[in-house]
């Protein structure tokens, strides 16, 4: 659960409320949608979620529940172990998307949570995540991604790369400096991982909208005017990170009357 001033910021909670019922506490459920994405001969995970290593008092604080259990939990489901990973994506390294990427032992030391996994974050973002300020010291954890820094399991990059044919990550920059986001491309098919360039649909489908927890709120609302251009001439998959909703969807209409509507049941299969 998520207090509502976080994911809508300076938008009235008169017009919020059209689209997302607050619990007696002004809380909203925010899901954590991480991706897993199988190719021949890799298997990459995009972000981590908020990981195991959450004190019980924070738990109860935001309300968290895994009713199918963690990111490695939901991972075996699909056949995949901890150590089948061979590369993870951080778009950004806020406590909620990349807190998986280690855990605790039973002796109480840090470990990778993918052993064999190369971590990549850009350049941009580990600076500002190992040099926090007074606001953003709150949600960059060193003990996420600094670790692997330092043993050499994490790379940075510096602007868009191409992960694997038909996938790349591209910086998206608002939400955080260096933020970053997944293209896919292949077969005359697009999808787009937005991941906090836009945490809810409704941030996606109106430019003005945009959550407080965004650096630099005016640059989100240039990116996200580029990207909603994108996905309408692509006729792209847009897919969700955080949204109770709507997980992959489509940007529908033109102008100010754009709208995200789910995908058919069929169409998130192949996205």
């Amino acid at each position: 659960m998520a207090d509502t001033g976080g994911p809508f910021g300076l938008v009235p909670r008169a017009l919020w409320s059209r689209y997302y019922q607050p619990d007696e506490q002004s809380r909203i459920p925010m899901h954590h949608n991480c991706l897993l994405v199988r190719t021949p001969g890799r298997t990459i995970v995009v972000d981590t979620g908020l990981g195991t290593k959450i004190p019980e008092k924070m738990q109860r604080i935001m309300a968290l529940t895994r009713p199918e259990g963690d990111l490695v939990a939901g991972l075996r489901r699909l056949g995949v172990e901890p150590g089948d990973v061979d590369l993870v994506v951080n778009t950004h390294l806020h406590n909620d998307h990349c807190g998986g990427n280690t855990y605790l032992t039973g002796d109480g030391e840090l470990a990778p949570t993918f052993p064999n996994a190369e971590y990549i974050v850009q350049r941009l973002e580990y600076a500002d995540a190992a040099f926090p300020n007074e606001r953003t010291r709150g949600t960059y954890f060193a003990e996420n991604f600094a670790p692997l820094y330092e043993s050499g399991q994490m790379r940075l990059l510096d602007g868009d790369v191409e992960i694997v044919p038909g996938m790349r990550v591209v910086v998206t920059p608002g939400h955080t400096r260096a933020h970053m986001s997944v293209v896919f491309e292949q077969g005359g098919e697009a999808a787009l991982y937005v991941a906090d360039m836009a945490s809810l649909t409704v941030h996606f489908e109106r430019l003005a909208w945009m959550t407080a927890y965004d650096v630099e709120p005016l640059v989100t609302l240039e990116t996200k005017r580029i990207w909603q251009r994108w996905v309408l001439e692509r006729d792209a998959y847009v897919l969700f990170e955080h949204d109770p909703k709507i997980t992959v969807g489509k940007l529908l209409g033109e102008g100010s009357a754009l709208r995200v509507e789910p995908a058919p049941a069929h169409d998130r299969a192949s996205a």
